[in-house]
């Protein structure tokens, strides 16, 4: 099997991110740069550099990496302060740098993979799933590796492995619904109603994220699927929002939604990654708005998850 794929992380028993305890496989690479996002280190389809200069022991003298870039993007401020060019590292594929670190400091983040590298390592975990449990394909946007993910899963529905998708659906409706021919539970993040304010907010409109919700509730799709939302203050925590979501939701008789309350736990990510966060200071929803929220999509008989307390 020649197909590859890049991932930046796999995670053994987890148990937020579909039914029963899950491997999770987060993929590089993503069409959307949402401004709030938990995992920018996935945006790039590719290896990355991360510099940690929390952990880095340059102040003790350490100065393992001043030589070993073999494209001098690590230079030494007269204090002796690693700094790193960015622009020559984003064209790095040997990450000479990251070998030598001795505290871990600098990391490489993203990892290729063939069909059977990652199927070895589900089967590995195959007896920690129990019943329920499975595969999780998230990322990143798993879709953007559509022919690496489609062996996969092939192979999972061979071995009857329960796989369930985190994915925003922006892909080609074709591509998108081949995949899911495969997938038995599905996150599908919906981060506004407003086509406006999803291009403000992730860098594309909604509108070919919605009508593939459509195209796939109309297809006889039978897995179960969960609309997700990421709340965030000033975003999209409005109550115009939540009846927009809500009735294109009954629309087509879609009646589960996980909101995900915003948190900064990916910040430092965005910090050795050397990028700014424009939500490092602001986001934060309360908890009497989310149960506002909450308490909305109920009365609209819809089943309304909020972060981890859900049915599955």
């Amino acid at each position: 099997m020649n197909e590859k794929g890049i991932l930046f992380d796999i995670q053994s028993f987890c148990v937020h991110d579909g039914p029963g305890c899950r491997t999770t496989v987060f993929f590089s690479g993503c069409p959307l740069s949402c401004k709030w996002c938990a995992n920018p280190e996935s945006w790039k389809m590719q290896k990355q550099l991360l510099f940690a200069d929390t952990v880095c022991k340059w102040e003790k003298g350490c100065r393992a990496c001043k030589t070993v870039c073999p494209h001098g993007s690590i230079q030494f401020t007269d204090n002796g302060k690693p700094e790193i060019n960015r622009d020559i590292c984003k064209h790095c594929t040997t990450f000479e740098c990251t070998d030598i670190c001795p505290n871990n400091a600098l990391r490489k983040c993203g990892k290729e993979y063939t069909v059977d590298e990652l199927m070895d390592i589900l089967r590995r975990d195959f007896n920690n799933w129990g019943c329920e449990g499975g595969v999780t394909f998230s990322g990143g946007e798993p879709l953007l590796h559509h022919p690496f993910l489609l062996e996969v899963l092939k192979r999972c529905y061979t071995l009857q492995i329960n796989t369930a998708i985190e994915t925003c659906a922006y892909a080609e409706p074709e591509i998108f619904l081949e995949i899911m021919k495969y997938i038995h539970f599905a996150f599908i993040d919906v981060k506004n109603m407003d086509q406006e304010k999803h291009l403000e907010g992730t860098g594309f409109s909604n509108d070919l994220i919605l009508s593939n919700i459509e195209l796939l509730k109309k297809s006889g799709w039978n897995g179960r699927l969960v609309l997700r939302q990421p709340t965030i203050a000033g975003y999209n925590d409005s109550q115009e929002n939540a009846r927009k979501l809500m009735e294109f939701m009954v629309k087509n008789e879609l009646y589960e939604i996980n909101l995900l309350k915003f948190h900064k736990l990916g910040l430092s990510k965005w910090n050795q990654l050397g990028k700014p966060c424009a939500y490092h200071a602001h986001g934060y929803v309360t908890d009497e708005k989310m149960q506002s929220l909450q308490a909305f999509y109920l009365d609209h008989d819809i089943a309304c998850y909020v972060g981890d307390h859900t049915s599955f």
